[in-house]
């Protein structure tokens, strides 16, 4: 099958430097759209990869993305997001992008070229065989990534992948690899837009339905979440609330002895 670039393509849209606001955004809005759509179709991919993290982590394993620029960006935010939001620990889900910490804000020069560094950056994590690698490129043609998953495989680590083009040098190297094709973009090749979008549907799907088979919600609560904030304290003792009959002050009290939901209430259950 030959491989192109849908996301290099050129927009459905011209002239965009005539449109009204008005227009441009309900054009964009449009495009946007059809990005669920294309989640839908790669359910089965997506399926398939989180069930082998599952299992990994079930083994002692941990989720690492790997990617560059945008593509990046959304891992780290995916990965930083599970300890407050399931109380896990901070290296279970770990983000890494090319050219480190400081491409998080600024593009790095040339750090999505390098085939060979996403291999030490993983090293630096003490990378084994019960992780999964999940490797993020919107165009599916990244060398740091395509590079960083090569080298799981000669290293038996799992590798998984989020494309939005199909049958990509990306989806060919990775053992489990999701497509999500949305397409040309509003404003041609910006991958940041309909292929981001998809991207960060697909990553809240992964991590949120693992921790979800790994026991880190309760009927469809939160009650392992880090207590942050006041929002979160207060979320936190109408959980209690909603769980045993007390008032809003005695659920306060039992939220700060035990310091989670799941502990509050056990706690007071062996009373």
């Amino acid at each position: 099958m030959t491989f192109t670039k849908t996301t290099e393509q050129p927009s459905k849209y011209e002239h965009l430097e005539k449109m009204s606001v008005q227009e441009l955004l309900a054009n964009i809005n449009q495009e946007d759209k059809t990005v669920p759509d294309a989640v839908e179709k790669a359910l089965p991919q997506i399926e398939t990869l989180v069930t082998q993290i599952i299992a990994k982590m079930k083994l002692g394993g941990r989720l690492f993305y790997i990617g560059a620029g945008t593509s990046g960006r959304l891992g780290i935010v995916d990965a930083s997001e599970c300890p407050p939001t399931f109380g896990v620990p901070f290296d279970l889900v770990n983000g890494i992008i090319a050219g480190g910490d400081t491409a998080i804000r600024r593009a790095v020069e040339n750090a999505e070229d390098n085939a060979t560094q996403a291999w030490k950056d993983l090293l630096e994590h003490d990378i084994n065989e019960n992780d999964v690698v999940v490797g993020i490129a919107a165009s599916g043609t990244t060398p740091y990534v395509i590079g960083g998953l090569a080298a799981c495989n000669k290293n038996n680590i799992s590798t998984g992948s989020i494309s939005c083009n199909a049958e990509s040098p990306l989806s060919q190297t990775a053992q489990f690899p999701i497509d999500v094709v949305v397409g040309p973009e509003f404003v041609t090749g910006s991958s940041r837009m309909k292929a981001g979008t998809a991207q960060k549907l697909v990553l809240n799907m992964i991590s949120t339905a693992t921790m979800i088979q790994l026991g880190k919600v309760k009927g469809n609560k939160m009650v392992d979440m880090q207590l942050s904030n006041t929002k979160l304290v207060d979320r936190g003792v109408k959980m209690i609330m909603g769980e045993i009959p007390i008032s809003y002050e005695e659920a306060s009290t039992l939220l700060k002895k035990y310091g989670s939901v799941r502990k509050a209430v056990a706690g007071f259950n062996k009373k």
